[in-house]
């Protein structure tokens, strides 16, 4: 079975209530379920996360290899900004897509430019709920070609 680590960064938690007319108003448990019911489709699992803390995030990617065999990450602000998020995914090796509910290149400027981009595989946004849907399939569709 293909097993997959769903990650998301800080202030994910308030999916529901947080901006809703960027984010909508699926809570990240309910995002969580539907993640893991596509992936039980496709024969595989997946195990998701959520934290506010870089560091955190930095020990679940660096503890995934030989445990998962890919991963999606929505590094939310910290996709911007971290070379520590880049640095963890480059040295865990796994195919990692990068996912994001609204599309960043379409709003601050500051959110044009993805610091993790040049670690993953591919990167899926602006579909809201679903783009974690879709880079759950590719991620899949990547690992079984």
């Amino acid at each position: 079975m293909t097993r997959v680590l769903c990650v998301s960064g800080p202030n994910l938690q308030l999916l529901g209530t947080r901006e809703p007319e960027i984010y909508g108003t699926m809570t990240l448990a309910q995002l969580h379920a539907k993640v893991r019911a596509r992936g039980k489709e496709l024969g595989a699992s997946v195990t998701c996360k959520q934290s506010n803390h870089e560091g955190e995030l930095c020990d679940w990617i660096g503890g995934a290899g030989g445990k998962y065999d890919g991963l999606l990450l929505n590094g939310g602000a910290l996709s911007h900004t971290s070379l520590v998020l880049f640095d963890a995914i480059k040295a865990v090796a796994l195919p990692c897509v990068e996912v994001h509910l609204s599309n960043p290149e379409a709003r601050d400027a500051y959110r044009h430019k993805s610091m993790i981009a040049g670690a993953c595989v591919g990167k899926v946004v602006g579909f809201g709920p679903d783009s974690y849907v879709l880079a759950l399939e590719g991620l899949i569709a990547r690992l079984r070609a």
